[in-house]
């Protein structure tokens, strides 16, 4: 008889030592032990270990040699670091010689699977659409996406808000005319309150907090608003915030996909959706954290919502001559900001030297400087759903001696156009004169 019998294996991780252990018993005369690894369910079989009994003979040392013995065989396959590409079935074949005839093998076989597990290798969270225009004045919703990658099944991925874990409500689909994400219309960003005179708040136009109605704006902001130019300082560094206020708890929205990836692991993303509310979301601290069976702890990533503070700009070269090229750049802010900032630049009282009103980025590069733009006013706004801060800079130009003035000599007029002038109104003096 010939039995054939595998231990079942419980999951291993990535990098672990496997033994795969097939055990039969007969009373025959094995031939041969071969391992396969099973592949495309079981249409394609690779050898991977195979004993040759033909030149070894094994004896059992039997006292009585009328008495039966059965000979317990045991071919064990280790595999010293197991990898992804390792996980899926196995099978052990085992075949003896026919006790009727040599020249016949019976075969019997087992098989076990080998399930292989991978930690994720990474997480992040990060925010969705950004940067992107986000307007202070009315409600509007904000998304975080967490990534994990690299793990192997898909992992079990959650978020908390200051340490605490957040009851989000699962979402297949994104709701559509839901109430609670509808955004509220509320102040036009012209009547931010912020920029009006002092003199006007005091007079109770714009004090106490009272908003706008949605007609036409007060003459006075108006006005204000349609000067030419600004009275502003040399440095200036502004902050705003959004001025509605959402009254209720927010509602915190899930939805958790996963696609596999082709070294055999899963990609899974975790979004979580809230109506964003700056009053209590600035500096509110999220985490996703990830538990999967190969991990012994959980695996976290955390941000910190914060509005732009302190903006760092540098413009090269510091001291800019006409016809240089000069580049104005943010290099940074005076705190960890997040989500990324939309950086919007103008030309105060006028546009900029390209003729567009305004540019998107963290540099703002003006070719071959005019004199005309000495003593110009350029802002730069960096915004992100908490808030938003405005900084002004000044372009000085000086004068650059590698480039002439120009053809016009100390008075004003042209060489040489002075004696032309004269001997054309000597010509018509004596044409004059001959008729």
């Amino acid at each position: 008889y010939l039995t054939v019998s595998i231990e079942p294996l419980p999951p291993v991780v990535v990098g672990d030592a496997v033994t795969l252990k097939c055990n039969f018993k007969t009373d025959g005369k094995m031939r041969e032990i071969v391992w396969y690894r099973v592949t495309d369910g079981g249409t394609i079989k690779q050898k991977i270990f195979t004993f040759d009994a033909m030149f070894s003979t094994n004896f059992s040392q039997m006292e009585n040699y009328r008495k039966r013995e059965d000979l317990v065989y045991q071919s064990t396959v280790r595999l010293p670091e197991v990898r992804i590409s390792d996980n899926g079935p196995y099978e052990c074949h085992v075949g003896i010689y026919d006790r009727a005839t040599r020249e016949k093998v019976v075969l019997a076989s087992g098989n076990v699977f080998l399930n292989v597990m991978a930690p994720p290798t990474s997480i992040s969270v990060l925010a969705a659409d950004t940067p992107a225009p986000f307007s202070r004045y009315q409600a509007q919703n904000f998304t975080l996406v967490c990534v994990v990658s690299g793990g192997k099944p898909a992992p079990l991925v959650y978020f908390k808000r200051d340490g605490e874990p957040i009851e989000a409500t699962p979402l297949p689909e994104p709701p559509a005319g839901a109430s609670s994400w509808a955004p509220r219309n509320l102040l036009h960003r012209d009547l931010d309150d912020t920029k009006v005179p002092k003199s006007l708040a005091a007079d109770g136009e714009l004090g106490m907090g009272n908003p706008f109605p949605t007609a036409d704006p007060p003459r006075g902001l108006a006005a204000e608003r349609d000067a030419v130019t600004e009275n502003i300082p040399e440095t200036v560094v502004s902050r705003e915030f959004p001025r509605w206020v959402h009254m209720a708890e927010p509602i915190y929205y899930f939805r958790h996909t996963h696609a596999p990836v082709s070294d055999g692991t899963v990609e899974a993303r975790a979004t979580l959706t809230w109506t964003l509310n700056p009053q209590i979301d600035n500096e509110a601290l999220f985490s996703c954290e990830v538990k999967h069976p190969a991990l012994s702890m959980p695996m976290q990533s955390e941000v910190t919502l914060v509005a732009p503070k302190g903006p760092k700009i540098t413009m090269t070269p510091t001291r800019a001559r006409v016809g240089d090229t000069v580049r104005i750049l943010v290099q940074g802010f005076q705190n960890e900001v997040f989500p990324e900032p939309l950086f919007t630049w103008t030309r105060v009282g006028s546009r900029l030297l390209d003729g567009s009103a305004e540019h998107d980025g963290k540099e703002l590069v003006l070719e071959r400087v005019p004199a005309e733009l000495n003593g110009s006013m350029y802002r730069c706004t960096a915004q992100n759903p908490l808030g938003s801060t405005d900084t002004h800079t000044r372009l000085i130009v000086f004068e650059n001696p590698n480039i002439p003035r120009g053809p016009e000599d100390s008075n004003g007029s042209l060489p040489g156009h002075c004696g032309f002038r004269f001997v054309l109104a000597l010509t018509l003096t004596v044409i004059l004169e001959l008729t």
